[in-house]
């Protein structure tokens, strides 16, 4: 128990359950004001199983550990309970999606001994991004990706450099509400997600 001295008032401040309560002049901080303030601080390490802004280690379990470690491989952008719907929530740069299958961790969220089902929208602390425009991956399709015909009617996207197992035969250059919208020139158009679910596609 510390005693700060303010002019003409002597508070007593107590740290209770992760709260401070604000002396009688002090102003109140809400719980996790800090995580909100810097989005790369993780928001506490064991409080939830793999929640916003917190890291997991490389390797098939996807262990959680402080981002600081050098362990930490990627960051959690979005956090989800259930199963993924047909067209993913996550943010446009999400490089991959983490499902978390119920299971009982040491540490978990409130402590009864069980994490629930759901699933991370994660970005990878180093390169590659694959979720980023062109380079052929992540959960969504968006402007500057490539795609490539893989049967009638169906395009999957691959890298825009030729990289990846499928050569680049179009190219999102806009995201549109409707078709009309497209401009002339546009070969293709792909489904993409959002309030401008059209991408008008031309040939690269």
């Amino acid at each position: 128990m510390r005693r700060y001295r303010l002019p003409g008032v002597l508070c007593v401040c107590v740290l209770l359950l992760a709260s401070l309560a604000a002396c009688q002049r002090g102003e109140p901080r809400a719980a996790g004001t800090a995580a909100s303030e810097n989005p790369l601080t993780p928001t506490g390490y064991g409080l939830t199983f793999l929640g916003v802004n917190e890291c997991s280690a490389r390797g098939s379990e996807h262990r959680e550990v402080p981002c600081t470690s050098e362990k930490a491989a990627a960051r959690v952008l979005a956090r989800y309970d259930g199963t993924p719907p047909d067209t993913s929530p996550c943010p446009p740069t999400t490089d991959f999606v983490l499902h978390i299958s119920e299971r009982r961790p040491s540490l978990d969220e409130n402590g009864d001994g069980a994490v629930p089902r759901g699933y991370a929208c994660m970005r990878n602390l180093e390169p590659p991004h694959p979720g980023d425009p062109g380079m052929g991956g992540g959960p969504h399709t968006i402007v500057g990706d490539c795609v490539y015909s893989s049967r009638k009617g169906e395009v999957k996207e691959t890298a825009c450099d030729g990289s990846g197992p499928k050569a680049p035969q179009f190219k999102v250059a806009s995201a549109v509400a409707t078709r009309s919208q497209c401009p002339p020139s546009t070969a293709l158009y792909v489904q993409l997600g959002g309030e401008k679910p059209v991408g008008c596609a031309r040939r690269v």
